[in-house]
């Protein structure tokens, strides 16, 4: 099961996936090449590459369900669910619970945003999409199968940081995300992987 789930989970560049379903998901559509009608958009913040109107309009439909921060829901045209950190919707037989994302020590991200992470249930299996966000103590108590963890380092988790955070998580697999992306980032996925060998698998998805 968790193979077949990986096999649907593809990482379109910085922090977009697209789980190809059923039903279909796209976490923060952003400047992606592969397109197909969404049954849920899933969007953490209201920040430009997390927000993008114009690759939102790329995949919405009639009946496409959009989840995001209460912060965000100004700015998209649709029908909106909106989340607060704690708060869980069922969509499409489909259970999404909003989880917190934050930065520790700038204020880029702060706590008091309300700015999300996602956990979407899907074949049994839970995926965290960690977002921007730090190492934060929330993550102690998250019980989930794939985590997707950014190491970036810019107003969020490092390689190292996220390997930490993957050894509190213990997902049956750690993914990692926000790396080579909008502003040039050369973070080593490799580095992160090293890290946690013999602890936690790490899969490095090619970019879709």
């Amino acid at each position: 099961m968790l193979d077949d789930v990986l096999q649907k989970l593809l990482w379109l560049g910085n922090d977009c996936f697209l789980y190809t379903g059923p039903p279909v998901i796209y976490f923060n559509p952003y400047e992606f090449h592969f397109v197909r009608p969404a049954d849920i958009i899933l969007v953490e913040h209201e920040h430009f590459h997390h927000l993008s109107w114009p690759d939102i309009q790329k995949v919405w439909r009639p009946g496409t369900a959009i989840v995001t921060d209460r912060s965000a829901v100004r700015h998209i045209k649709m029908e909106t669910i909106a989340l607060a950190p704690g708060e869980s919707v069922t969509v499409k037989d489909t259970l999404i619970e909003a989880v917190p994302a934050y930065n520790l020590d700038t204020s880029f991200h702060p706590k008091s945003k309300g700015y999300l992470g996602f956990i979407v249930t899907v074949e049994g299996l839970r995926i965290y999409h960690a977002g921007d966000t730090d190492f934060i103590p929330e993550m102690w108590d998250l019980k989930v199968d794939i985590a997707l963890l950014p190491i970036s380092g810019l107003h969020k988790m490092d390689a190292a940081q996220a390997a930490a955070a993957a050894l509190v998580l213990r997902p049956q697999v750690a993914i990692p995300m926000d790396y080579q992306d909008i502003r040039g980032d050369q973070a080593d996925p490799e580095t992160f992987r090293a890290l946690l060998a013999g602890k936690v698998r790490v899969e490095i998805l090619a970019r879709s």
